[in-house]
């Protein structure tokens, strides 16, 4: 698959997560076998005001061969500033998310709302696609408020210029719950020219097959990643080698580069329980990460851990 004039080699890529997909995250997903990783959407109209904490969630890491940004906004000219702003000038991809379902996204008029403004929807994508000779794609829903309309919007896309979508098949009102529609996504691919990504409910091999049977050309996994980022080399086989402790280490001491050590700590708690998902006797052990402050007495206690469920 390509996009744009970026090859693909895996098919199998990160979705963007708020809160999750940082770059310690993003860079074990590559080293397991991502083809790339998307940074957690960011607003175009923060980057506009020089936002830093914005700017930070675009720091990337050096194994991220392909790197690709997500922005999200509502207005064609500041997304358009922003596609050919010094901020993304090292991705290599764009992305605009026209998917968000989340209250305040929404009410804005931004994300999953622009599936009920068309026309606004389509001058975003033709003005960024505009402003860079980058590949510009968009992810989208099924839709918004019962109306099912994501192979309307998918042909919108195509014709905007976009270089490839992704559909999560679930509508806005689903937000994360109920089956994703398989069917709709088969819909969605037949009706355009451009590469479609399929997105929703891969959380392993057989699930991701099931996705490939749409005829999708690449395959995008969120939620199934959560604390399991070895999900890539599982899926293609690759017999990657896993180490847990290592990789929460790993993951770690790539934040500790970039940021300070207290949003660290903040941000590793979630991330660490999702790791420890499925080690019998760790309640106790999630309790107390939960109140530690010192990442390195975090390391402490997970290598204790670790070694005695050796």
């Amino acid at each position: 698959m390509q996009i744009g004039n970026i090859k693909l080699k895996n098919n199998l890529i990160l979705a963007p997560m708020a809160g999750v997909t940082d770059v310690g995250f993003r860079s074990l997903a590559v080293s397991y076998g991502a083809d790339y990783a998307v940074c957690e959407m960011v607003s175009a109209k923060a980057l506009k005001y020089k936002n830093k904490k914005t700017e930070d969630l675009l720091i990337t890491a050096p194994n991220e061969q392909i790197k690709v940004a997500q922005i999200f906004g509502s207005d064609p000219k500041i997304m358009a500033s922003i596609v050919k702003s010094k901020y993304l000038s090292k991705f290599d991809i764009i992305d605009i998310n026209m998917g968000c379902p989340a209250p305040k996204i929404v009410k804005n008029g931004e994300g999953c709302a622009l599936m009920k403004n068309m026309e606004l929807a389509k001058s975003i994508i033709s003005e960024c696609v505009k402003a860079t000779n980058k590949p510009i794609t968009v992810k989208f829903r099924a839709g918004i408020e019962n109306n099912v309309n994501a192979c309307e919007f998918a042909k919108m896309c195509e014709q905007a210029g976009a270089s490839a979508i992704t559909i999560h098949a679930r509508t806005r009102e689903q937000f994360y719950s109920g089956k994703a529609d398989l069917k709709l996504i088969e819909k969605v691919k037949k009706s355009v020219k451009i590469p479609v990504i399929g997105n929703g409910d891969v959380i392993d091999e057989q699930s991701y097959l099931q996705m490939l049977k749409t005829g999708v050309d690449a395959v995008m996994i969120g939620r199934g990643a959560l604390g399991k980022p070895e999900i890539f080399s599982e899926i293609l086989n690759l017999n990657k080698p896993v180490n847990k402790l290592e990789d929460i280490k790993f993951h770690i001491n790539t934040l500790r580069q970039y940021y300070p050590e207290t949003l660290v700590v903040k941000e590793m708690r979630k991330h660490i329980l999702w790791y420890l998902k499925g080690y019998r006797n760790s309640t106790q052990l999630k309790t107390q990460i939960v109140k530690e402050k010192s990442l390195d007495k975090v390391i402490d206690m997970l290598e204790t851990f670790f070694n005695e469920t050796k």
